[in-house]
């Protein structure tokens, strides 16, 4: 009997990540668009850093940083009574930083296919910074916002790497659905480890066809 609290953890984990991040990003999605900056590649560079840095050592360094002995740690649990090393929320903090470019790089390719015409339009007729946002630019990069949700949701669904160093193996706390498939395999307990497999890989293949049929159906909206 398949044990589903894996599973339920790992979805909770990517919703409260997902969300998190959406608002999040947007802010930091827009500037990156819009700015002329000349210290706009070093922020690209940071944002984009979880795509090529190995999850264990982005793990191993927030670990560190949670850790009770650290500055931050000692200080979030003595002020705050909050321990963010092998706990749910620790996960979710790891979980922003190592989706984050799921999240911006979409948002911040539709922030930038905005014409700057249809900005300067809003604003002539009286329209705040925030009114043109929300009314104007957000709901003429809904492809890029669908894309962005859905690849974020669907990252942090596949995390083990940085779940594993800085959340460990505590059953309904941490334990999400990659972690029980490493668990199984170790414990060569391999049928539970392909139906954990199996229900990622249907969720990943569901999430990847909504995406193409969101942007097939766009792509044809513009076209007629």
């Amino acid at each position: 009997m398949i044990d589903w609290q894996p599973i339920i953890l790992t979805l909770q984990l990517a919703l409260v990540t997902t969300v998190i991040l959406f608002f999040l990003s947007i802010p930091m999605a827009y500037k990156l668009a819009f700015t002329q900056s000349s210290l706009k590649p070093i922020f690209e560079a940071l944002v984009s850093m979880p795509l090529v840095l190995p999850p264990t050592v982005l793990g191993f360094y927030l670990l560190l940083t949670f850790s009770p002995n650290s500055t931050i740690g000692y200080w979030l649990n003595n002020n705050f009574g909050i321990n963010l090393a092998f706990s749910f929320e620790g996960l979710v903090v790891g979980s922003l930083i190592y989706s984050l470019p799921f999240m911006v790089q979409p948002l911040q390719a539709g922030f930038s296919k905005i014409s700057v015409k249809l900005i300067e339009a809003a604003q002539t007729m009286g329209r705040t910074n925030w009114e043109i946002l929300i009314r104007v630019i957000l709901p003429n990069i809904k492809p890029s916002i669908i894309t962005a949700v859905v690849l974020s949701f669907a990252h942090t669904i596949g995390e083990f790497g940085v779940v594993l160093m800085i959340g460990g193996n505590i059953p309904g706390e941490t334990k999400v659905a990659s972690i029980a498939i490493y668990d199984e395999v170790e414990a060569m307990n391999y049928g539970a480890a392909n139906t954990y497999s199996v229900i990622l890989f249907a969720l990943s293949f569901l999430i990847l066809v909504f995406i193409y049929s969101i942007n097939k159906g766009s792509v044809k909206s513009i076209n007629s």
